[in-house]
């Protein structure tokens, strides 16, 4: 693989904090720009590498941006206000984060930058019960943050030279870690709490370890000109599965979790959709790590996490 050099926006982020030390690993140089707006030291291990180099601004600063991009090849925007209840919080914020700094990013780009997107596969909304929802799937995002990511993900394929990965649910222990991603959220629950209350526990969805969306993004650096200009869904084939058999899977790790399925209320994430990888695993990609392995890495990593402080809400 070629050596480039890389802008990450929001590379200190719960993604970032696991792919920045992988591209600079390869001998790419990296550049991260983030606000730090979680208090967040998860490049510290990175400062001593000279092919660093790290910047506290923000992303809707066009001035900074446009003297930042002018020197990348490659550009990973991760920086985003993540989640449906996030963005619900703070609608205007969310506009100008997730939506208004991405299309200005897309106008100031030249058509050799290559653009590797973060997308959601929440975009997908509510699929037909038993249908795998492949790229060809019509979008119906629900929320607020899946209708931003999916009006970007339409301006980077414009661009051309540029990958959209649609990730699946995220989990696994990081640097900066959430805890309000599901998988996260119910194991720390489970070894805490030892039950969950479930809201619409039949609803579906996919999931992806935090590594293997690095690893996702590594195998498009490398297949960039057999895979650019199209989207991909990254998760795990082995696990479309529904909230109640999420806690199922929990349960052989922790057999006194109990999940409780709530009589009343609504899930205000109203996802529920299965999902088809076979495009990106067509490429060669496939996922090193499983669900049953994150599982135990997120006991282990409960250990050292006693408080919400690394949630997005």
């Amino acid at each position: 693989m070629d050596n480039y050099k890389i802008l990450v926006t929001g590379g200190a982020g719960y993604l970032g904090g696991i792919m920045v030390p992988e591209l600079l690993a390869l001998g790419h140089e990296v550049t991260v720009v983030d606000n730090f707006m979680f208090d967040q030291a998860s490049l510290g291990h990175c400062c001593a590498n000279p092919k660093f180099d790290l910047l506290r601004g923000d992303i809707r600063d066009k001035a900074l941006m446009a003297k930042l991009m002018a020197k990348a090849d490659v550009i990973i925007p991760l920086a985003a206000l993540v989640g449906a209840p996030l963005c619900n919080r703070d609608p205007y914020a969310a506009e100008q984060v997730n939506l208004e700094a991405p299309l200005g990013m897309m106008k100031a780009l030249s058509k050799d930058q290559r653009i590797l997107m973060p997308i959601t596969n929440s975009g997908y909304g509510v699929g037909e019960a038993g249908k795998f929802c492949t790229e060809e799937t019509p979008m119906r995002p629900i929320s607020l943050y899946g209708k931003h990511k999916v009006e970007v993900e339409a301006a980077v394929l414009a661009h051309g030279n540029a990958i959209s990965f649609r990730l699946a649910t995220v989990f696994g222990m990081a640097p900066r870690m959430r805890l309000d991603l599901l998988v996260n959220d119910f194991v720390y629950r489970a070894v805490n709490d030892r039950a969950v209350v479930l809201f619409e526990g039949h609803f579906k969805r996919n999931y992806i370890h935090v590594r293997d969306v690095t690893r996702a993004f590594i195998h498009g650096l490398g297949k960039f000109e057999a895979m650019k200009g199209e989207a991909y869904n990254v998760g795990l084939s082995d696990a479309n599965l529904s909230k109640l058999e999420l806690c199922g899977r929990i349960q052989k790790f922790l057999p006194k979790f109990v999940p409780v399925e709530a009589p009343v209320g609504e899930d205000p994430d109203k996802r529920d959709y299965i999902v088809s990888n076979e495009k990106i695993e067509a490429t060669g990609f496939k996922p090193a790590h499983s669900l049953d392995a994150g599982i135990a890495e997120l006991i282990k990593g409960y250990q050292m996490i006693r408080n919400s402080r690394y949630g997005n809400v």
